[in-house]
């Protein structure tokens, strides 16, 4: 199990590295390929998360019949191919391909969300939610991998971000080598007989739905101000090296409690946890608000990682407490589904908001997400024939 977590932070790793990489990039490709309108500039990563949406599902009921190493072997192969389009459509110049790269790159992520949940599988409940938190530790090393890889090669190939692309290929065939040397029992025909509860009779339950609404809102935070960061950055003339900075910090406190976040739900309770993480996204908007330079953008993105980290592995921990093995794909596809949606959203809003109304209106559209957050947390706290685990 243990050698499992390690190949499965590994592979965190390279898909965040990878993830970064566009973060930093894409919105400023989809400008430079633009003509006039440049308000569809963060079309490309919303059309990358808008196939991880579609493959989510997908992906999760496959690998409950192949097992989950065929599965991400599959999803490492769809990343490939991402890269090698992406870099051919930065040499021809085309909007479009690009589009059609992220998305391949999109529906390999619709298998790569689910490392955390193949680590967890394994392990006990005590031990869970250090699995989930060791899985995203992983990201850690994205931080300064992706960022770093795109200002570095920004211009290597004469193309701009050519090289970006030719080392996003690379990241995803390292993914592949690493998978086939997982050691994942694929289920049995005994277990893929076992249908267990329906959907709607586990979406039912409570905490289950608190826990796919903070995971969902928290993630649609995060993406909506970090998606805009780097076009406000562009737009009051900061340098693409202060971009890259500001998303390195960023991606860093997104991954870096995850070496003691479980530790601390274990410790704490998850809702003190979850709660901790959607105030701290508060004091992100509110260090947003209060400036634009390099350090307000830091700063922010900084707290903002943090929040998601304490939200984001909360709310998978709760997750795993509300189904059986059985019914195991697809209550975790119906969670990464609605958690894929919002996200898509906040990407596909970010950049006509920060276009057509500026930091200030990003940073505060988040603020009703945060407040359901609030409530349900609230909710949880205080109803406590809800606290203890529902599944029977």
């Amino acid at each position: 199990m243990r050698r499992n977590v390690l190949l499965l932070a590994a592979c965190q790793a390279l898909m965040f590295s990878g993830n970064s990489m566009l973060i930093a990039t894409s919105a400023l490709i989809g400008y430079d390929l633009l003509g006039a309108d440049k308000s569809l500039a963060t079309l490309p990563i919303a059309v990358q998360m808008i196939a991880t949406l579609a493959t989510s599902i997908p992906a999760s009921l496959l690998m409950g019949r192949i097992g989950r190493r065929a599965g991400f072997i599959c999803g490492s192969l769809l990343g490939l191919a991402g890269g090698v389009t992406g870099s051919l459509a930065l040499e021809l110049g085309s909007f479009a391909l690009f589009c059609a790269a992220t998305m391949l790159v999109g529906a390999f992520n619709g298998f790569a969300i689910y490392y955390r949940f193949a680590a967890a599988d394994q392990a006990d409940r005590r031990y869970k939610p250090k699995a989930i938190s060791y899985v995203l530790a992983g990201g850690v090393i994205a931080a300064f991998i992706g960022p770093n890889l795109a200002s570095w090669t920004r211009d290597i190939t004469g193309v701009l971000f050519g090289g970006s692309m030719l080392c996003l290929i690379a990241i995803y065939a390292l993914s592949f080598l690493l998978q086939l040397l997982l050691d994942i029992p694929r289920p049995t025909a005994a277990e893929r007989a076992v249908a267990g509860r329906s959907m709607p009779a586990i979406a039912r339950q409570p905490r289950f739905v608190i826990a796919v609404c903070c995971g969902m809102l928290g993630y649609a935070s995060m993406t909506l101000i970090m998606t805009a960061t780097p076009l406000a950055m562009q737009a009051i003339r900061l340098p693409f090296a202060d971009t890259a900075f500001v998303i390195q910090w960023h991606v860093f406190a997104m991954f870096a409690p995850s070496f003691f976040t479980g530790h601390l739900i274990t410790r704490f309770g998850m809702i003190r946890i979850m709660a901790t993480g959607a105030m701290l996204d508060l004091v992100c908007i509110a260090v947003n608000l209060s400036g634009t330079s390099v350090w307000h953008f830091s700063a922010g993105l900084v707290l903002l990682g943090l929040g998601w980290n304490f939200l984001f592995i909360g709310a998978t921990t709760l997750l795993t407490e509300t189904y059986r093995p059985s019914e195991r794909a697809k209550a975790q596809a119906f969670n990464d589904f609605c958690v894929f949606t919002s996200t898509t959203t906040g990407a596909l809003t970010a950049g006509a908001l920060q276009h057509h109304l500026g930091w200030a209106t990003v940073n505060l559209g988040v603020l009703p997400l945060l407040l359901v957050i609030a409530a349900a947390l609230f909710w949880l706290q205080f109803a406590p024939a809800q606290r203890a685990s529902e599944v029977r």
